[in-house]
């Protein structure tokens, strides 16, 4: 009977459990990437790290973060962890956010408003279609300037639709949106959009064929010129 293989040793580095110490710059990446608080077994199972590991790594930087004065904290919170601004630069960051939203609409943000004035209830899509750009960042500053608000979904597609609110009434002076100008019928319906975008989708493969002096510009899904968007249109003019 021959002799079994021998078992080459084990790497005792390999099997070391790890350390807050080890761990502490993932879980820093983590919870900088959360939107809600991230529960400690949550944290644990991505980093690959015993909870108890994870539950100490925490507590250590929450600590570090007290003690060397940062401008957040780390918190426990609804049964998970999160980053916060302290209390104590609450006046700073108040004022910070009226100043932003006294200050003027950029040219982007504002026809990107008359689109969701006029065509409401739309979906962010077809206002990004109707504009021929990306208008992620104005959407999130009109949202942050309550001009606009989320009023329901699409019951076929799910997406949200965006409408305006009555503070953007207050601030055009009118009671409803009747009192608007007449100048929707020079916006395209959403019908007649999706037929004129589905009528250039069609003929962009004619477009193409060899011989053609130049080729068709690549375009995202919105239909719009690949990496154009008015995103840098968040900060305000």
């Amino acid at each position: 009977m021959s002799e079994p293989a021998a078992v080459p040793p084990k790497d005792a580095a390999s099997d070391r459990a790890p350390t807050p110490d080890d761990i502490g710059g993932a879980v820093e990446a983590l919870l900088l990437m959360a939107d809600e608080p991230m529960p400690v077994d949550d944290l644990a199972e991505a980093v690959g790290a015993p909870s108890a590991v994870v539950e100490e790594c925490l507590r250590q930087l929450a600590g570090f973060y007290e003690s060397s004065g940062r401008g957040f904290e780390l918190r426990q919170v609804a049964g998970g962890w999160r980053y916060y601004t302290r209390p104590e630069h609450g006046d700073l960051i108040a004022r910070w956010v009226v100043s932003g939203r006294s200050s003027r609409l950029s040219q982007a943000a504002l026809e990107t408003l008359a689109v969701i004035a006029y065509l409401q209830p739309i979906s962010r899509s077809r206002v990004s279609a109707v504009r021929g750009v990306n208008v992620d960042g104005v959407v999130r500053t009109l949202l942050a300037r309550d001009l606009i608000a989320e009023v329901g979904h699409d019951e076929e597609t799910g997406a949200v639709h965006l409408g305006t609110t009555t503070y953007f009434l207050e601030r055009l002076g009118v009671a409803r949106l009747d009192d608007l100008p007449p100048i929707a019928p020079l916006l395209p319906d959403a019908e007649q959009l999706e037929q004129e975008l589905s009528a250039l989708a069609a003929a962009l493969p004619e477009a193409g064929r060899p011989g053609d002096s130049e080729p068709s510009a690549p375009t995202g899904d919105n239909g719009s010129e690949h990496g154009r968007s008015d995103d840098h249109d968040d900060l305000e003019e």
